[in-house]
C-alpha cells in the first residue's frame, strides 16, 4: 500500500536484508552498523538503563494459548542478566525485502540520495536574501535593473496569490544570461546575494475588528480539489504505457502536471519525477523508451528535473534549502557530466532559486588598542550559497514578514500575573518552552485573557493533545481549513486577539506561514513547546529558528514533569539515561534477542500484560517504533497486532470495523482513530469525540493501521500507556530527540522492548539530530532588531 502522504519526515533508514542478521542465541541483535557477528553476551541491558527489567505482571501465570516461554517474564534489575526467551527463530517474513518502493513518508538510504546525505550547516549560518546580484559590467546596468524589477514583481505577485503550492519550472521574464551572470557574481563574492530579494516594509493592514464574538459562525469547509479530467488521465495513461511505466501512476501524474500533462510528459519525460516514490533511474528508463537516442545523462531536461528532485527529497528531511556544493555532489552521484552547468541551467529556468546571507560588519569587542600589538582579526568565512525551491522560499519570507508585522502592530499593555502573562501583555510575539507539565501555563494564560474580554483560542498539533489543552482547543489543521475555530472577516483574517499554539516545534514553514498570515494586525501570538522533541515532519524548523533569532521574549517554564516518567524523560533531555525508581511499574524494560521476539513481546504486552498488571486497556496503549519498514517496523507490528486484537479479512480496502488506524488528512498531520463503518463514500472513523470520513479514493494513500506509529506520527499526542520497540536493526535510527519524544508519549506507564544493547545509551548521550538548513533565522534578524528581550 502506498504510504500516507502526511508522513513526510522519515525516521529510520530501511535496513538492507544482509544487515538484519540475527544474533546468536542469548545475544542481542546487532545494529545496522555492525559488520561482524556480535560476541554473545549475557548482559543485554546496560546497567545504567532505567527502571526494572520485568514485564508488567511478571508473577502471573501465562494465559492459555501463549507461546511456551512467553510467561517467563524478565526478572527485576538484580536478575537482568537472564535472557527471557521463547526459543523461536524469526520467520523469513520478518526480513524486509532488499528493495522496497519508497513512500512519501519513508527514509531512504544515504547512498540513494547523495544530495541530502551531506548535511549543510545550521539554519543560522548564512542564508538570508536570495541571490542574483548585479552583473559586474557597467554596460549592462540598465538590463540588470530591469531584470531586478521584473523578478521582484514576480515574487510580490506570487506572495499575493497564496493559492497553494507553487509550480517550479516557469521561464523568467528576464534574460537567462543576466541570471547566470548574477549567479557567478554571487559565488565569486563580487556581488551581494540580497539584491533581487530585498523585501519592502510590509504594507500596513487594517486594524483588528473592534467587536466580534469570541466564536463566530465559521465558514463551511473548503471543497476537496477536483480530480483530473478523465480525458487528461486517459491521455497520460497512453504516454506511460508507451514508455513502459506503470499505468497506475496516471492519476498522480495528471494531478501534478495539470490539464496538459500528457503533452508535458511526452516533451519532458523526466517530469515523471514529480510523482512521489519515482526514482531517477526509473525516470531515465522511461525517457529512453520515449526519446531513444535523443536523450543522454547531460540532457538539460534531465538535469533540471534532478535538481528539483534533490531539493524535494531534502525537504522531506526538513531542509528548506541546500548548499550549492551539496546539490552539485548529488547531481554528480546521478551521472550528470557537468553538475555546475546543470545548476546554472536550473537557476536560469527558474526551477530553483539561489540565496546567500548578506554579510554584516560587527564592531569588535574590547579596547580599541587591543588589536594593535597582535595580528589582525581573522576574517569570517563567506556565507554559503544556497539553492531552494520557490514554494519554501516564499513561505519563509512570508512567515518572517508576518511575525515582524505582529511584533510591530501589537499594543503594549500591562497584564498582572506570572512571567508569561506579563510578557504576552507587553509583546505581540512570545515564545514559551518547557516539558509536558508546562503546557498548563499557556492554557492558563488563554483562560486569563478570556476573562479580560479578549478573543482567545488555543491550537494544538494533534487531536489527542486537546485533552490537556481543554475542550475549546482546536488543531492547527482544522483552524486553517475553517472546520473549527472562529470565523474570518471579509479580508480573511481570523477573529482573534490572542492565539496560543501548543506543540509549536511541530510547525513546518508552510503551515506556520499560513497561520501567521491568517492573524490580524495587533493579534498576540504565543508559541509554546518543548525544544527537545523531534522537529516538524515537514520542511523547516520554525520554533527553533525563532528561538535562535532572539527577536522576542522567551519564557522558560520551571515546572518539572512529575513522577518516575518525568524524571526519566528529563534526564534524557540533558543526555543522561538514568535508572529511576518505579514502585508502581511506571517504567519497565523488556529485553529481547531479535526482531521476531520483539514483535512477539510487543503483542503480549499490548494484549495481555499491560491491561492485566497496569490496568490500561489495549485501546489506550500505543506502540511506537523507529520506522515503517524492517522486521519490527510499523508494518510488521500492525499486522501482528491486528491478528491478535481485531482479526479479519480486511473487507474494506484492507480494513475491518474496529481496526485502529492512522489517517494523514494533510502532509505532516496524523490523526489516530478507529474504523466505525464503511460505505460507498469511504471509511468512517471515530477520532476522539469526532467522526470523519476518509474518501474512498484516499483510503489506500492516506490511511494505515495505527496500533503502531513512528515517533514523528506520535509527536504532539500522549497515551496512558506506551510500548516503545527498539529492535536490533533500529540502532542506526536512534537519536536523543527520538528517544526523548518516544518515551515522553507515556502518561502512566512505559514499556521498552529493548534489543539495541548499548546503542540506546549512546544515542541519548551523543545522538544529536542532524541540523536542518533553513533561512528563517537570518530573515527574522534582518527584519527585527537582534537581541530581543530574554
Amino acid at each position: 500500500m502506498t504510504e500516507p502522504s502526511g508522513e513526510t519526515a522519515p525516521e529510520a533508514v530501511e535496513p538492507a536484508a544482509e544487515d538484519l542478521r540475527e544474533g546468536a542465541a542469548g545475544a542481542p541483535a546487532p545494529g545496522p552498523e555492525a559488520t561482524e557477528e556480535p560476541t554473545p553476551s549475557e548482559e543485554p541491558v546496560p546497567a545504567e538503563e532505567p527502571a526494572t527489567t520485568e514485564e508488567p505482571g511478571a508473577g502471573d501465570e501465562p494465559s492459555a494459548g501463549e507461546v511456551p516461554g512467553a510467561g517467563e517474564e524478565p526478572s527485576t534489575a538484580a536478575g537482568a542478566g537472564e535472557q527471557p526467551g521463547t526459543g523461536e527463530e524469526p520467520d523469513a517474513a520478518d526480513e524486509p525485502s532488499p528493495r522496497e518502493e519508497p513512500g512519501a513518508g519513508e527514509e531512504h538510504g544515504a547512498g540513494e540520495e547523495p544530495g541530502t546525505a551531506q548535511e549543510a550547516g545550521g539554519g543560522g549560518q548564512g542564508d538570508a536574501g536570495a541571490s542574483g546580484g548585479d552583473a559586474p559590467e557597467l554596460s549592462d546596468a540598465q538590463a540588470e535593473l530591469a531584470a531586478q524589477r521584473e523578478l521582484r514583481a514576480r515574487i510580490e505577485a506570487r506572495k499575493a496569490e497564496k493559492s497553494g503550492p507553487l509550480t517550479s519550472g516557469a521561464k523568467l521574464s528576464g534574460t537567462a544570461a543576466d541570471l547566470l551572470a548574477a549567479v557567478r557574481a554571487v559565488e565569486g563574492g563580487s556581488a551581494s546575494g540580497s539584491t533581487f530579494y530585498e523585501a519592502p516594509e510590509p504594507a500596513p493592514r487594517r486594524p483588528a475588528a473592534e467587536t466580534a464574538p469570541a466564536m463566530t459562525v465559521r465558514p463551511p469547509a473548503p471543497e476537496r480539489p477536483t480530480a483530473p479530467a478523465p480525458g487528461t488521465t486517459a491521455a497520460v495513461r497512453e504516454v506511460l504505457a508507451e514508455g513502459g511505466a506503470p499505468e497506475a501512476l496516471a492519476g498522480q501524474v495528471a494531478a501534478a502536471l495539470g490539464e496538459g500533462a500528457a503533452t508535458a510528459l511526452r516533451e519532458d519525460p523526466w517530469q515523471l519525477l514529480t510523482v512521489s516514490g519515482v526514482r531517477p533511474e526509473q525516470a531515465d528508463g522511461f525517457a529512453r523508451a520515449l526519446l531513444g537516442s535523443a536523450c543522454g545523462p547531460g540532457d538539460p531536461r534531465r538535469t533540471v528535473a534532478l535538481t528539483v528532485w534533490l531539493l524535494e527529497r531534502a525537504a522531506l528531511q526538513g531542509h528548506t534549502a541546500l548548499e550549492i556544493q551539496t546539490v552539485r555532489a548529488g547531481l554528480a552521484g546521478h551521472a550528470v557530466p557537468d553538475p555546475e552547468e546543470a545548476v546554472e541551467t536550473a537557476v536560469s529556468e527558474a526551477a530553483v532559486l539561489v540565496f546567500q546571507e548578506e554579510e554584516t560588519a560587527e564592531e569588535p569587542d574590547g579596547d580599541e588598542d587591543a588589536g594593535e600589538e597582535g595580528s589582525a582579526p581573522e576574517q569570517e568565512p563567506a556565507a554559503p550559497v544556497l539553492l531552494g525551491l520557490d514554494r519554501y522560499a516564499l513561505a519563509e519570507e512570508s512567515l518572517a514578514d508576518g511575525l515582524a508585522r505582529l511584533v510591530r502592530t501589537a499594543t503594549a499593555d500591562t497584564w498582572e500575573g506570572g512571567e508569561l502573562e506579563r510578557a504576552a501583555g507587553a509583546h505581540g510575539l512570545v515564545l514559551h518552552t518547557g516539558g509536558e507539565a508546562s503546557r498548563a501555563e499557556p492554557v492558563a494564560l488563554a483562560a486569563a485573557a478570556r476573562e479580560r474580554g479578549l478573543r482567545t483560542l488555543v491550537a494544538v498539533h494533534a487531536g489527542d493533545g486537546r485533552r490537556a489543552a481543554g475542550l475549546d482547543a482546536v488543531t492547527v489543521a482544522d483552524l486553517l481549513s475553517g472546520t473549527a475555530g472562529p470565523g474570518r472577516d471579509e479580508e480573511g483574517a481570523l477573529a482573534l486577539d490572542l492565539l496560543v499554539v501548543l506543540d509549536a516545534p511541530q510547525l513546518d514553514v508552510e503551515t506556520g506561514a499560513m497561520l501567521v498570515e491568517s492573524l490580524p494586525d495587533g493579534c498576540r501570538l504565543v508559541l509554546s513547546g518543548d525544544p527537545e522533541v523531534l522537529g516538524a515532519p515537514g520542511a523547516g524548523r520554525v520554533f527553533a529558528d525563532v528561538l535562535a533569532a532572539r527577536v522576542c521574549p522567551r519564557i522558560a517554564s520551571r515546572v518539572p514533569d512529575p513522577g518516575p516518567l518525568g524524571e526519566l524523560v528529563s534526564g534524557i533531555g540533558v543526555g543522561e539515561l538514568n535508572q529511576v525508581e518505579a514502585p508502581g511499574k511506571e517504567v519497565v524494560i523488556v529485553p529481547v534477542r531479535d526482531a521476531g521476539e520483539a514483535v512477539h513481546r510487543t503483542v503480549q504486552l499490548v494484549a495481555d500484560s499491560v491491561p492485566r498488571a497496569i490496568g490500561v486497556p489495549s485501546e489506550q496503549t500505543q506502540v511506537v517504533t523507529v520506522g515503517h519498514g524492517g522486521s519490527a517496523g510499523t508494518r510488521a507490528l500492525n499486522a501482528a497486532l491486528k491478528q491478535r486484537l481485531n482479526p479479519g479479512p480486511g473487507r474494506f480496502g484492507g480494513y475491518d470495523i474496529g481496526d485502529r488506524v492512522a489517517y494523514a488528512p494533510a502532509p505532516g498531520h496524523t490523526v489516530t482513530g478507529t474504523v466505525l463503518s464503511a460505505d460507498t463514500d469511504g471509511l468512517r472513523l471515530r477520532c476522539g469525540d469526532d467522526e470523519l470520513l476518509v474518501p474512498r479514493e484516499r483510503v489506500e494513500s492516506a490511511l494505515r493501521h495505527g496500533w503502531a506509529l513512528t515517533a514523528h506520527q506520535a509527536a504532539g499526542a500522549r497515551w496512558p500507556a506506551v510500548v516503545v520497540v527498539l529492535p536490533g536493526d533500529a540502532a542506526g535510527g536512534l537519536s536523543r530527540p527520538w528517544v526523548y519524544t518516544a518515551f515522553g508519549r507515556a502518561e502512566r506507564h512505559l514499556s521498552v522492548v529493548h534489543g539495541v544493547d548499548q546503542a540506546l545509551a549512546r544515542a541519548v548521550a551523543e545522538g544529536v539530530a542532524p541540523e536542518r538548513t533553513t533561512r528563517l533565522r537570518p530573515l527574522l534578524e534582518g527584519l527585527l532588531a537582534v537581541g530581543g528581550e530574554e
